[in-house]
């Protein structure tokens, strides 16, 4: 299954009046070399997901349900630690779908945007809490975001 996605910083809070959210918890088991292995919690489901490395804004995802047990287990025993923590919302304007993620513990402080395309040259218009796009930067991405945490990067005050 092909994915497009592009990935934008939030501004404002005017995006809370419209959303409705869960709690994700999410580890990789691999994502080092050009494909990431993960498990995730969303909510009261759980998922393993294979992902391809992406080309600009386009990869490939296969994505399957796993029992909760199974997800708690892979998660505290074999995931890479730190554990990418979450909460993230959703919010529908027109025939698109924004995934906003707030990220908790040691990503605390980012909140991302996300929208699944059809195309990669598919036109939308941004609500006015979308900021910058990052959808290129690979700092922004989940799996980097467990190796160089938000927290610590120098333009939030760290080294």
């Amino acid at each position: 299954m092909r994915e497009i996605e592009r990935k934008f910083l939030v501004i404002g809070d005017e995006w809370r009046k419209l959303a409705t959210g869960d709690y994700f918890r999410q580890g990789y088991l691999n994502h080092r070399v050009g494909t990431t292995v993960r498990v995730r919690q969303a909510g009261q489901s759980a998922f393993l997901t294979i992902k391809s490395q992406p080309t600009g804004i386009v990869r490939t995802e296969y994505e399957y349900p796993i029992p909760m047990a199974d997800a708690e287990h892979l998660l505290t025993e074999l995931c890479q630690q730190p554990l990418i923590e979450k909460y993230r919302y959703r919010v529908f304007i027109r025939d698109l779908v924004w995934e906003i993620d707030e990220f908790q513990g040691p990503n605390q402080g980012l909140i991302l945007a996300e929208v699944e395309l059809n195309s990669e040259d598919q036109a939308f218009q941004k609500p006015d809490w979308i900021g910058q796009e990052v959808s290129a930067d690979l700092r922004y991405g989940n799996a980097s975001l467990v190796d160089y945490p938000y927290r610590s990067w120098p333009e939030n005050g760290n080294d």
